[in-house]
């Protein structure tokens, strides 16, 4: 959420990967790459458009043997969507799968954010959505608007009164139960590996699928003791992070 191609833990990945031969696209949500987009709509964790519209464009060149999925955070969750919602439709599309630091249950892992031990970081994603709001309501005046913007304190608050109201959705919690990948794992049909540390503040308890990933033999999860949120800073001779090296493993294998 909020961030963007340019992030470290993007550039190191697509380092990593080209270094072991794949070609990468790294893609940015709408009106996160430094330019704002010209909808009303902005992003979701369930809106996978998008990223089939990215897919198809690698697809259409014709120059790939396979394609294949890394994601972090919000972008984790929208892929293992995604890939619930393809289910056997993406096997022959989409080769594997590798996503980091996957808040797969919405709802709760907002709850864990709004916890005071989290404000620093809840205070940081709502300066930088407030911004946009404000440049949305120079482009859509009367669509949008920013009044009483700082008796937002959540992301319950936020949801309720922008992303449910701008994507279709009733409500937060019509939002969040409609696009927690945890309700998607089970569909997923290609490989996949998720990994979610135990110390990641942003994640709570059902962030952890146990159970779905159990009855599901393409999805494997790996829960390692550190590595915060889209941190895992263990480097090796070149300088990768843990992550890169596991999601190449992973992805070469």
């Amino acid at each position: 959420m909020e961030g963007s191609s340019h992030r470290p833990y993007v550039l190191g990945m697509a380092r990593a990967l080209h270094r072991k031969g794949w070609d990468v696209l790294a893609w940015n949500f709408r009106s996160c790459s430094g330019e704002m987009n010209r909808k009303l709509r902005f992003y979701n964790s369930g809106e996978t458009d998008d990223l089939q519209t990215v897919i198809k464009h690698g697809q259409a060149s014709k120059n790939y043997d396979e394609i294949t999925l890394v994601g972090f955070s919000m972008g984790g969750n929208q892929i293992l969507v995604y890939l619930g919602e393809q289910a056997k439709a993406a096997v022959g599309k989409i080769s594997m799968a590798c996503v980091f630091s996957v808040p797969c249950h919405l709802k709760s892992s907002a709850e864990k954010l709004a916890a005071i031990t989290n404000k620093i970081y809840m205070k940081r994603f709502l300066k930088f959505l407030h911004q946009k709001i404000k440049i949305k309501m120079t482009m859509f005046p009367g669509q949008i608007d920013d009044k009483d913007f700082h008796h937002i304190k959540s992301f319950k608050d936020f949801d309720d009164r922008y992303t449910s109201r701008i994507h279709g959705f009733k409500d937060a919690e019509d939002y969040w139960q409609k696009c927690s990948s945890k309700f998607f794992i089970r569909e997923i049909k290609i490989p996949t590996l998720l990994i979610n540390a135990l110390n990641d503040p942003f994640l709570a308890a059902e962030c952890f699928p146990f159970a779905e990933i159990k009855e599901n033999e393409f999805v494997q999860m790996e829960t390692p003791k550190a590595g915060g949120h889209v941190g895992f800073v263990s480097f090796n001779k070149a300088g990768e992070y843990w992550s890169e090296q596991r999601a190449v493993e992973f992805l070469n294998r």
